[in-house]
């Protein structure tokens, strides 16, 4: 069991911030943005400079698990250019929070440039019959509108990630369309295997969502993840 999941379960919270969720995944080798959570909008200017102009700064609390629907958009603010903006921004979330009676941070992380590559959805639950399942699909809003997704049981050899990757209706759009850059395939498989291997061996963990991880030409990012635990009376 990792630190962040220990710390969860020992306090009775069913999910991990997304910070905690991002080091739980980065120390299992899946890159994620350079980042900071801070407790107020001094400090997210100041990791606004250190981090570098653009920035994306957003609510960080466990009660909250879809940032962009929260606090009619105040949860997620993209591509924030400078310290005024980035200040009020921060001071918009702990003030809708505050309203809302939620304990909640902010995430401030470097702004990435998501037309450089295409975002797909990994994760995976613990299904209650068969036990572990993964997942790969299109990811953003595209998951739930065009639901193109190939799924498995886990744990899955590098050759079953691949296979999962081809068996998307949207698959060509990987090797480049219309002039577009191929995307690392072989890193959205890794990404597939580092989490159906983690379901396996973390009996507490019930569900692993990355949405979306951006695939690039050379590498894979989780931009935003989630990893939700079992109740006690549910975990192995």
């Amino acid at each position: 069991m990792t630190d962040h999941i220990e710390t969860a379960t020992s306090t009775g919270r069913t999910t991990l911030t997304e910070s905690e969720a991002k080091e739980v995944l980065a120390t299992h080798g899946i890159d994620v943005p350079d980042g900071e959570t801070v407790r107020s909008p001094e400090a997210a200017t100041d990791a606004a400079r250190r981090l570098g102009y653009p920035v994306v700064v957003k609510i960080e609390s466990p009660s909250v698990q879809h940032k962009s629907d929260w606090g009619d958009g105040a949860g997620v603010v993209l591509g924030v250019a400078d310290d005024d903006a980035v200040a009020d921004a921060a001071r918009e979330i702990f003030e809708t929070a505050d309203r809302q009676g939620i304990d909640a941070a902010v995430r401030v992380e470097s702004a990435l440039e998501v037309d450089a590559g295409i975002e797909v959805i990994v994760g995976g639950t613990r299904d209650p019959s068969f036990g572990p399942t993964v997942l790969v699909g299109l990811g953003g809003v595209a998951v739930e509108v065009l639901q193109d997704t190939s799924h498995r049981l886990a744990p899955v050899t590098e050759e079953q990630a691949l296979e999962m990757t081809h068996e998307l209706e949207a698959s060509e759009l990987l090797d480049g369309y219309r002039g577009e850059p191929a995307v690392d395939r072989e890193a959205i498989a890794a990404a597939i295997q580092t989490v159906s291997e983690f379901l396996v061996e973390e009996s507490e963990v019930s569900e692993v969502e990355i949405n979306p991880l951006l695939a690039r030409s050379e590498d894979v990012l989780a931009l935003d993840a989630l990893i939700a635990l079992a109740p006690d009376d549910e975990s192995d």
